[in-house]
């Protein structure tokens, strides 16, 4: 049996004083930390807003018991998954975090929709799939619907990504 060795070809040499790509001086990954703590971060607030499927749409409203209206419930999700406080109007919510397009769309995105003839008057969170959970309106109750329904597809108007360091927000303290 013949063994055949490739030295050299295959290697590059490392220079004694640099870490690997993609590795800090203090031997971390940091762009493989963050995708890690933005998965979590975007995973929680998924699994934390379908835990709000089914109650009832209130406009104006703020409580679970009495009924949340789209913002509020974007305003519970993001206080209770991730400890940030968001603006009280879905325009307001418009105006903080990343644009982003609706092909580069991410679950925990928030998604944007023209309700009352003007831009920015409906929010969701985005779940993945073509698919987001909201608080509709009256009569309804928060649900999940598809991004691509006719209804949903002519009023789109937006979307955003939002992190903690993101101008506008307040990250509240553990215990909130």
């Amino acid at each position: 049996m013949a063994v055949i060795l490739l030295v050299g070809a295959l290697s590059i040499p490392a220079q004694a004083d640099e870490p690997p790509p993609n590795v800090d001086a203090t031997g971390s990954r940091p762009t493989i930390q963050f995708i890690q703590r933005y998965t979590t971060a975007a995973q929680e607030l998924v699994d934390e807003a379908l835990g709000h499927l089914g109650i009832p749409y209130r406009f104006g409203g703020t409580s679970a018991v009495t009924g949340l209206d789209c913002s509020a419930l974007v305003q519970r999700v993001f206080r209770n998954a991730l400890g940030l406080d968001m603006p009280r109007t879905a325009a307001e919510m418009a105006q903080v975090g990343d644009r982003i397009g609706k092909d580069d769309l991410k679950p925990g995105d928030l998604v944007f929709f023209n309700t009352m003839r003007r831009t920015f008057s409906h929010v969701g969170i985005y779940i993945g799939n073509n698919q987001f959970l909201h608080a509709p309106s009256a009569g309804g109750k928060v649900r999940v619907d598809d991004m691509s329904e006719s209804y949903w597809l002519h009023r789109f108007t937006g979307a955003r990504r939002v992190m903690p360091q993101a101008q506008g927000f307040r990250v509240l303290p553990p215990g909130r």
